[in-house]
């Protein structure tokens, strides 16, 4: 692979490997001269599977819907293939009866985030995540991934997927980072042609059942928001924009995409105008709003003839936009509306319809995203496509998971893992010793294969949910049997082993809450309050004198100086899916002896010195004298990288620099200052604080990704200020108690916060209630009754979030200041809610407190 790619003067021209057809053209344009404008309509809505059924994709003809991460077949996680396309077949089929009576039919398609193997489907192959394939440099590699993943997912009986991301992730805190390839565009570019080319082929190869419809996202700049804040505000230039976030785009687009998902950043130009000023309401930049880059420079300069599709409700991000006004976000070009909800969506398509007859929505604009969409679903064959359960991979659970599929994983992640640190050429093994195995992603698939998988953020899961995933303890277990000691916690007495792996890392995350947040660092030990259980034990090893594998899965690059010194040998892992046993090749030798397997790997992402290094990347080489951005930071001097992009160690190489004595970075905290402290919501680090359900002496999870139903209360998610980011609460009666309580149920001291500081939740209420519903800060704390204030909440005429405030002094006193329970909720009747952004809210400063 080439480690340069064009400079572009201007946008360039697509030319698409998939051409115009002319007696498509007039067969489409013929269709749409017959349509009723609610057909249209339709053709524009896509729900998501929780908020549709097959009898009201009928009566609105909705032309598409998702499944967004974590939505499954009847809320099974365990769905089959078959099962898969039972629905699929069910949508197509009352998508088919509602045109009986028309001269034609449309059919219909569905889309799924396949975004690193199938991986919202039980059983699937779960591939590295981008992050890794970024540092194999194989593009050849990446089109058989895509080979496979099509086939995974045709056999779930659906038609498109979400996939490639082509984002350039600028700055380590945004928690999207593991879904670009690289720093900057040079892999992603040669990447997204392949990967584009593996799920769809040519243009006659997309017309089979064997493939499926390609989308390269976000449209534009999602990787260059200022402080990686996801959804956040991008400053680049044009040119930039061009350059550094659009090359995949460009690539992907002659390869023959045929749909480009809009971003939910803003972009800051002023180049990026409000093309409806009249309103007078100002336009917030958001790019779901931006008809420059949608219409202008996507659709008309850059000539794309494909489809442009709205991210999850990302209209609604818009100023000018609400959940169920969506008449700016299509007069700037997007097509096809992603609007989850049947709250939502059936309003958002009575009142687009209202908005063409009334002139907001120009009659060319709705004819123009109907052309489109026709056009990408004729160029996919779905017309000549029998029903999902006729088609031939279709219902075939066997077919996810399929070893030749896996063998495609075992090779990436062999490809994918870069090896940073070998001291005195410890690894690789010799499967004949003793060794040590510990470390809390040891035996934990869900910290192998990060987000994305089966839920969306990718937590929620169990071992038993990837039967064909293999963790290094599995992989390591099969190849040395009783020479591996596997061990929970370090054993007392270490003198039988000579060498350890520690397995550890990231807990698994996606967007948004995958943010490191205002006030945290690169630093790993900081970012959790368990993250440094494996600190610890690195450390203890050390101290034993056992020699240390480190073995590290992340999202991203972070500071780990202290463990870079305290190991011998260090694997940047990131995030290597589900094939643990390519792990174990690089690892061991051979029976014999012999190196089996060689690293290969080479970092996609510069490594930080420091711990406030988040936007420290390479110079692009084919930009020519470029100019450092504000929002970044110089690779050299003070941001050096500890590992430059492209690093990355092969068996008997010797790292160019000593890495037993970095130093040791801590950044000066401002202790004047006493910050919030969120419990729960989209500003709170996971990992740190549950949500939990108890019930008589049981603690039970409440779930992000799913309804629950407990004994005396159901829970459902809610979207408050982002996706899935509160709980709606319906308590039934008092057996059962909503709390938030320390994940490692250490006590947390709240003595700081006394003086001055309160419990802060924002609540929507949906019903009055008559009899208490008390606030506790759990055992031994004092009760509050807030029943007066949901109701008052209930009363008020339009349903909104109210902010509700307890005095922390009214619920506990200082010396009960340290505790594992910092809410508990319990109602005596009746009582439906929803509760968001819990947190305590400090005094000024300390001396206030």
């Amino acid at each position: 692979m080439k480690d340069t790619i064009p400079y572009f003067n201007d946008w360039p021209r697509i030319e698409s490997a998939i051409q115009p057809d002319p007696q498509l053209e007039r067969e489409i344009s013929q269709i749409l001269a017959q349509m009723t404008l609610e057909e249209k309509i339709g053709q524009m809505i896509q729900p998501n599977l929780r908020g549709v059924t097959p009898e009201l994709a009928k009566q609105y003809k909705l032309g598409s819907i998702l499944n967004g991460g974590g939505t499954w077949i009847d809320e099974n996680k365990y769905a089959t293939a078959e099962q898969w396309t039972e629905r699929a077949e069910a949508f197509w089929q009352a998508v088919d009866e509602a045109y009986a009576d028309r001269p034609f039919r449309i059919p219909f398609m569905w889309a799924t985030d396949a975004v690193h193997g199938h991986n919202n489907a039980f059983g699937a192959t779960l591939f590295p995540h981008n992050i890794g394939l970024g540092c194999a440099r194989d593009p050849e590699l990446i089109e058989r991934i895509g080979q496979v993943t099509a086939r995974e997912v045709a056999a779930t009986g659906l038609d498109w997927t979400f996939a490639p991301t082509v984002a350039v992730p600028r700055d380590l805190r945004w928690g999207r980072t593991y879904e670009g390839y690289a720093e900057d565009p040079i892999i992603t570019y040669y990447y997204a042609e392949r990967m584009v080319q593996g799920l769809q082929g040519d243009a006659e190869q997309l017309k089979t059942d064997l493939k499926v419809i390609s989308n390269v996202k976000h449209w534009l700049g999602d990787g260059g928001t200022a402080q990686g804040v996801d959804r956040g505000d991008t400053h680049y230039s044009e040119e930039l924009m061009r350059n550094l976030h659009g090359a995949g785009y460009f690539s992907g687009l002659n390869a023959g995409a045929q749909v480009v998902m809009s971003s939910f950043n803003t972009w800051v130009d002023e180049t990026n105008y409000d093309h409806d000023p009249s309103d007078g309401i100002e336009y917030n930049h958001k790019l779901h709003g931006s008809k420059y880059l949608i219409t202008d420079i996507l659709k008309t300069k850059m000539g794309f003839d494909g489809l442009v599709v709205t991210d999850w409700n990302g209209h609604a991000e818009v100023s000018k936009c609400s959940d169920s006004d969506v008449r700016y976000a299509i007069n700037a070009g997007n097509d096809i509306l992603m609007i989850s909800d049947q709250e939502h969506w059936i309003p958002a398509f009575e009142k687009t319809v209202a908005d063409v007859n009334a002139g907001h929505i120009p009659m060319a604009r709705i004819n123009d995203a109907v052309l489109r969409i026709l056009r990408v679903k004729k160029r996919a064959g779905l017309w000549e496509k029998a029903s999902p359960k006729q088609r031939r991979l279709s219902a075939q659970q066997a077919n996810l998971g399929a070893e030749e599929h896996r063998s495609v994983a075992r090779e990436a992640v062999r490809k994918s893992m870069v090896l940073l640190k070998n001291n005195e050429q410890l690894l690789p093994l010799a499967r004949e010793h003793k060794l040590l195995l510990t470390g809390s992603a040891a035996d934990d698939l869900t910290k192998q294969v990060g987000g994305w998988n089966l839920t969306w953020q990718g937590d929620e899961n169990q071992p038993s949910d990837f039967p064909n995933g293999i963790t290094v303890r599995a992989a390591l277990e099969q190849e040395m049997g009783e020479q591996l000691c596997f061990a929970d916690e370090l054993p007392a007495d270490l003198s039988e082993f000579e060498t350890a792996i520690v397995a550890f890392g990231e807990d698994p995350y996606a967007e948004m809450i995958g943010d490191i947040k205002p006030g945290q660092s690169l630093d790993f030990s900081q970012i959790k309050r368990r993250y440094t259980k494996d600190c610890q034990t690195i450390e203890a090893l050390k101290q034993a004198g056992v020699k240390v594998v480190a073995l590290f899965f992340s999202g991203r690059p972070l500071y780990v100086n202290p463990l870079l010194n305290a190991s011998d040998a260090f694997i940047a892992a990131f995030l290597p899916g589900s094939e643990g046993r390519g792990i174990s090749d690089l690892l061991l030798r051979d029976n014999n002896g012999a190196i089996r397997f060689d690293f290969t790997g080479k970092l996609s992402f510069s490594w930080p010195m420091r711990p406030d290094s988040y936007a420290m990347h390479r110079i692009p080489p084919h930009i020519e004298n470029y100019q450092m951005h504000p929002d970044e930071q110089a690779p050299k001097g003070e941001h050096a990288p500890l590992f430059p992009y492209g690093y990355g160690l092969r068996y008997g190489e010797q790292a160019p620099r000593e890495l037993d004595n970095l130093p040791h970075i801590e950044l000066e905290q401002d202790d004047s200052v006493l910050g919030d402290l969120h419990l729960y919501g989209i500003a709170a680090t996971p990992g740190n604080f549950d949500l939990l359900v108890q019930e008589a002496q049981a603690f039970n999870p409440v779930s992000r990704n799913n309804p629950l139903q407990f004994s005396g209360l159901s829970t459902r998610p809610y979207n408050c200020l982002q996706q899935q980011d509160s709980i709606r609460c319906h308590f039934s009666d008092s057996s059962s108690t909503l709390s938030i309580m320390t994940s490692d149920k250490q006590p947390f001291d709240l003595f700081p916060w006394l003086s001055h500081g309160d419990l802060v939740f924002d609540i929507k209420a949906y019903s009055t209630t008559s009899a208490p519903l008390w606030l506790t800060m759990g055992e031994g704390s004092m009760k509050v009754d807030i029943a007066q204030q949901i109701s008052d909440a209930a009363n008020q005429s339009e349903r909104q979030f109210h902010t509700q405030r307890v005095s922390l002094q009214s619920l506990v006193s200082w010396s009960q200041s340290e505790r594992t329970t910092l809410l508990e909720l319990n109602s005596e009747a009746a009582c439906d809610f929803v509760i968001a952004n819990v947190r305590i809210e400090a005094a000024l400063d300390k001396e206030q407190a």
